[in-house]
C-alpha cells in the first residue's frame, strides 16, 4: 500500500529531522520525505496534523510469556498490545518453558509472531543450556536460527570461568551478550530494596551491592575477552558510574533501564503493594535521579518496557510470595514522555532511547525513517492524556503499579513495514 502521512511533526533522531513535514511510503518502505515523490499516488492519506510521526518504537525486553506461560498471554495477545502501543519490535529474553537454546524453539516464536502479524519479534538465545548457568549453548546455532544475541535472562551464571567461556564463545561469533547484573548470594529471597522502607515493612532486602558485585566481575572478564557486553534494567546510581567509567575506558559496555525505574522508588511499596514488587527492586530516590541523569547524558542508551504480564491471581499473595514484575507496554510511551513533561531530557532525546538508540545497540536496521528505511511507523497525539486502567489497557496482564495515573500520549496509528496494524480514533 502506498500511504502518505500528511502535515505531522516527524521526529527522526537517527537523521536529525525534527519538522513538520509530509512522509511518503510504498512497497513497506520510506520513499519520500516532504515533496511527493515522482510518479508516487497515495492509496490512503492520514492526516498526521498536531500529532508526532516517528520510527515504531524497539523494547529491548518484553516477555511475551509464550510459549510455556500462555494463560498469562500469548505472542498474539502481546504483540497486538505492542502494536496499540506504538511499539514495531520486540526482543524476547529466553526465559520461555522451553528456554530458547534450540533452533526449534526460535522457530516456533518467529512462526507464531508471524502468524499474529502485528509487531517484530527478536529472540535471544541461551547463554547456558537450559539457563542451568554451566554447560554452554549452542551459540552458533542460535545465531543462524536468528537470534540477535544471547542471554542467561535473570538467572545468574556463579562461576566465573564458565562465564569467561561464555563470552569468549560470544565473541567469536559476533554475538552481543545481554546481562542482567544481580548476584545470586546477595540477592537470594530478596524481595525488595535494602534499605528503610523493606526494615519497617520486615521484608528481606536486596542491596545495591547484588548489582554492582555482578557488574564489576563482569567488567573484570570483558577487559579480558573484549566481548559486546549490553546490561539490561539498571537500577542503581553506582551501577551508572560504573557503566560509565567503564566506557570512558573503551570496554564494549553498553545499558538499559525500564521505565518504571525512572519514576518510582521504594517508597512506592507504600504498605505492601504486590504491584511494585519487582526485580531488581525499586531502589532510593537518589538512584531513580541517578538513572535519569544517565538516561539524558547518554550513558544509558535507552529505555525498555521489561514487559512481565501476571494473571490477576499472581499478585493477590502477601507481598513475599507474589510474583515479581509488571505488565508494561501501555505505560512505555507515557512514562518516557512524563520525563520530558519533567525536564529529565527533551522530546527527541526521549524518542531516540526508545527507535535509535535500542536499534544500535541491537545493531539492527530499525529505529529510523530515513529514506529506503523500513516503514516501521508510530503515530502518536502527544497531547492526549489517558488514564491507566484494565479497560485502557491492550495486554492481557492488567498487573501494574500505575493504575490510575495519567499519562500524556495516544497512540492512533502504529505501520508495521508500511502494513497498518493499529489505528485509533480520538474521541
Amino acid at each position: 500500500m502506498r500511504i502518505s502521512l500528511r502535515n505531522g511533526r516527524l521526529i527522526d533522531p537517527a537523521h536529525g529531522i525534527d519538522t513538520v513535514t509530509d512522509l511518503h511510503l510504498a512497497d513497506g518502505h520510506v520513499v519520500g520525505i516532504g515533496k511527493t515523490p515522482d510518479g508516487f499516488s497515495a492509496e490512503r492519506v492520514i492526516d498526521a496534523s498536531e500529532h508526532i510521526v516517528c520510527p515504531g518504537f524497539v523494547d529491548l525486553c518484553a516477555r511475551l510469556r509464550e510459549p510455556g506461560a500462555e494463560h498469562k498471554g500469548t505472542i498474539a495477545s502481546e504483540t497486538r498490545a505492542a502494536a496499540a502501543n506504538g511499539i514495531t519490535t520486540v526482543v524476547v529474553p529466553p526465559d520461555t518453558d522451553p528456554v530458547i537454546d534450540e533452533s526449534a524453539v526460535v522457530e516456533l516464536i518467529r512462526r507464531q509472531a508471524g502468524a499474529a502479524g502485528f509487531a517484530r519479534v527478536l529472540t535471544l538465545g541461551a547463554l547456558t543450556r537450559g539457563l542451568g548457568g554451566e554447560i554452554l549453548a549452542e551459540m552458533a546455532a542460535l545465531k543462524e536460527a536468528g537470534c540477535v544475541g544471547v542471554s542467561n535472562a535473570q538467572v545468574a551464571v556463579p562461576n566465573s570461568l564458565v562465564m569467561k567461556r561464555a563470552l569468549e564463545y560470544a565473541a567469536s561469533h559476533e554475538l552481543t551478550v545481554h546481562l542482567q547484573a544481580m548476584d545470586p548470594w546477595l540477592s537470594a529471597s530478596g524481595q525488595a530494596h535494602d534499605g528503610q522502607v523493606a526494615a519497617r515493612l520486615g521484608l528481606v532486602g536486596i542491596p545495591v551491592a547484588a548489582e554492582t558485585a555482578a557488574i564489576g566481575r563482569e567488567l573484570a572478564l570483558i577487559e579480558e575477552t573484549r566481548t559486546h557486553v549490553h546490561f539490561g534494567r539498571l537500577s542503581s546510581a553506582r551501577a551508572v558510574a560504573m557503566i560509565a567509567r567503564a566506557r570512558e575506558r573503551g570496554l564494549p559496555v553498553s545499558c538499559d533501564v525500564a521505565a518504571h525505574q525512572l519514576h518510582l522508588t521504594e517508597i512506592d511499596l507504600g504498605r505492601f503493594d504486590s504491584e511494585a514488587h519487582l526485580l531488581p527492586p525499586l531502589r532510593t530516590m537518589r538512584d531513580r535521579d541517578a538513572l535519569r541523569r544517565g538516561v539524558a547524558s547518554g550513558v544509558i542508551g535507552a529505555i525498555c518496557s521489561d514487559h512481565q504480564p501476571h494473571q490477576a491471581d499472581a499478585k493477590l499473595d502477601p507481598f513475599g510470595m507474589t510474583e515479581p514484575g509488571a505488565s508494561a507496554l501501555d505505560t512505555l510511551l507515557g512514562l518516557t514522555l512524563k520525563l520530558v513533561d519533567e525536564d529529565v531530557c527533551d522530546l527527541v532525546t526521549a524518542i531516540e532511547r526508545l527507535t535509535a538508540g535500542p536499534a544500535r545497540l541491537l545493531g539492527i536496521d530499525a529505529g529510523h525513517l530515513g529514506i529506503g528505511a523500513v516503514a516501521d511507523v508510530c503515530v502518536f497525539n502527544p497531547q492526549a492524556y489517558r488514564i491507566i486502567d484494565a479497560g485502557s489497557m491492550a495486554s492481557r496482564g492488567h498487573n501494574t503499579p500505575f493504575f490510575g495515573w495519567e499519562l500524556r500520549g495516544v497512540v492512533c496509528h502504529t505501520l508495521l513495514a508500511g502494513c497498518p496494524v493499529y489505528h485509533h480514533d480520538e474521541l
